[in-house]
């Protein structure tokens, strides 16, 4: 046979053809469209692919053609970029990556705690059912959360939210009991015993007798006194709304530690006493003082007084006495006795302490001030012909004044006290006041430099007793050798004048000027020689020391005379065996 004899119809030899020609079995969902390629391609059109596509999946083509759900968000592309076919019966041609979907893309926005990680798409996306078939109402999913067991309907959102199914979003001020202060924070069941959310009671006593600490004395109605804000803080106006205005400690008094009985039966008094009487007791009043506490307390505070002891006494208060305490010169009953206002009267005992002894009679308040019994007022300088200066002014009085204060009459002479002090014995007069002052009986005033022997450089720092040996002051001596013996290491060979060479400043330094204050200048060797090195015996008062060299340096001529005394002729102050320029004849070692 000839391959004519295979050849069929035009028609008939393309479907077979396309049959031979598929790549692999479709899914199982499209198994009834295998049979005729048209069913899904346009042949030679790859175009029209996705409207084949959208025929059949009328669901898909509305999302597209409306912008909603998943395909109607994601940009426009070929159904077989993410839809692959003829992979086989069992092949998932949608598949999802759980990890990388963005449910954004979808018509429900995941919120709250739809958004946690451990919400996994199984919990919503049940097998066998298309993603886009997932119940998007509360009830549908949390049915067994639904404590109300359906009682309030199925809009859950309407009270429930996202972010946790425990809060809620009712609106509780549309009911006749409005949520405000501390009730905005109670949890809806700690009131509504019943998942109806009806029948709930709305007087306070109802949830509050518990916290009700009157016991029912005060009745029913809590909101009289207590707000929703703080059940410990009360509303109740006791100025307004009684003939009892509550002022200062009144104002934190509990109401029970006044209303001990039935609130609307009892009648209390007004009186302080009514109430006080332990306190009056307690301050050792004990009635003494009358009734009448208003007149010195307040309610401001029991322990403080307003009674005006300046404006209504005859005896102001001042300093100290302010502070007394009432009891401690009032001790009889107060309208009654009849204090006396002499200090001596209270303060006999502080007299007697001090040392006095009723000495210094009994006008305390001529020395004495109510600021401090210690303290005294009495001016010595002003009060007196004697101002006490330096540690005068530190002295007790009656460490002067030992006998009776107005018959005794003190000397003013520094030896009536210090006699004892005087360590001249006597010697220098009474006059102590000529060297030591008040301030300290150690220091002396006296100016050295009115004497024939001023006070100089380290002299200055000296101690008197260095120099004046005894209490006389008269035998020290001005010449710088009588205190100075020991200094001088000259050995008496320079004189006594230690003055001429030396200054006070610095025993050390001299001053002495060779080439100015004598006749005989000092140069070449001469400059660096030691003073006892010419000066070999005790200078008198007049130097007469010989200008000759041969005087000193006797020894050192090599002429033995032949050529005189003039050595300078010669020689040279700055080296004996020098030979001055000029001097011929004459060899430097002759």
């Amino acid at each position: 046979m000839g391959l004519s004899s295979f050849c069929l119809p035009t028609g008939s030899y393309a479907d077979s053809l396309e049959s031979v020609l598929m790549p692999g079995k479709v899914i199982e969902g499209h198994a009834d469209l295998e049979g005729d390629c048209k069913n899904c391609h346009a042949r030679f059109k790859k175009s029209a692919q996705n409207a084949l596509c959208l025929d059949c999946h009328k669901d898909v083509a509305r999302d597209v053609a409306q912008k909603q759900g998943h395909h109607g968000r994601i940009p426009e592309q070929e159904c077989r970029a993410c839809h692959t076919e003829h992979k086989g019966r069992t092949m998932n041609i949608a598949p999802v990556d759980e990890k990388s979907f963005d449910h954004k893309l979808t018509d429900f926005l995941l919120k709250g705690g739809h958004a946690d990680a451990k919400v996994l798409c199984r919990d919503c996306h049940k097998p066998k059912t298309k993603f886009r078939d997932a119940p998007s109402d509360c009830f549908a999913c949390h049915r067994k959360d639904d404590k109300h067991k359906g009682s309030l309907g199925t809009q859950c959102a309407d009270c429930h939210q996202e972010s946790d199914w425990k809060k809620t979003l009712f609106d509780h001020s549309k009911t006749k009991f409005p949520l405000t202060g501390k009730h905005r924070d109670v949890i809806c069941k700690d009131c509504h015993a019943d998942p109806k959310f009806k029948g709930a009671p709305t007087a306070c006593v109802a949830c509050h007798k518990k916290d009700d600490e009157h016991k029912g004395r005060y009745g029913t109605k809590c909101e009289s006194c207590h707000s929703d804000r703080d059940w410990k803080t009360s509303i109740f106006n006791h100025d307004r709304d009684t003939k009892y205005p509550l002022r200062g400690k009144h104002l934190q008094a509990k109401c029970d530690s006044c209303h001990t009985g039935f609130l609307y039966k009892e009648k209390l008094k007004t009186a302080c006493v009514a109430c006080h009487k332990a306190d009056d007791d307690k301050k050792g009043h004990k009635g003494r003082f009358g009734e009448k506490c208003q007149s010195c307390h307040t309610e401001k505070d029991w322990g403080i007084s307003i009674f005006n002891h300046d404006r209504d006494t005859k005896y102001p208060l001042r300093g100290k006495h302010l502070a007394a305490k009432c009891d401690s010169c009032h001790t009889g009953f107060l309208y009654q006795e009849k204090l006396k206002s002499a200090c001596v009267a209270c303060h006999k005992k502080d007299d007697d302490r001090n040392g006095h002894k009723g000495q210094f009679g009994e006008k305390c308040e001529s020395c004495h001030v109510e600021k401090s019994w210690k303290t005294t007022a009495f001016n010595h300088d002003r009060d007196t012909k004697y101002p006490l200066r330096g540690k005068h002014a530190e002295a007790k009085c009656e460490s002067c004044h030992i006998g009776s204060l107005f018959k005794e009459k003190l000397p003013t002479t520094c030896i009536a006290c210090h006699e004892k002090d005087d360590k001249h014995k006597g010697q220098e007069g009474n006059k102590c006041e000529s060297c030591h002052n008040e301030r300290d009986w150690k220091v002396a005033r006296i100016d050295h430099g009115l004497t024939r022997f001023p006070l100089l450089g380290k002299h200055a720092k000296v101690e008197c007793k260095e120099c004046h040996k005894t209490p006389a002051f008269k035998d020290a001596g001005i010449a710088c050798v009588s205190c100075h013996e020991k200094d001088d290491k000259h050995k008496y060979k320079l004189g006594p004048r230690c003055e001429t060479c030396h200054n006070a400043s610095s025993w050390e330094s001299w001053r002495f000027d060779h080439d100015k204050q004598t006749t005989f200048r000092l140069d070449g060797g001469h400059k660096g020689i030691a003073c006892d090195a010419c000066h070999t015996k005790p200078m008198p008062r007049k130097v007469t020391q010989s200008n000759a060299c041969i005087s000193c340096h006797d020894a050192d001529d090599v002429h033995n005379g032949g050529f005189g005394k003039l050595c300078e002729q010669c020689h040279v102050t700055s080296s004996f065996r020098k030979i001055r320029p000029g001097v011929s004849g004459v060899s430097p070692g002759h």
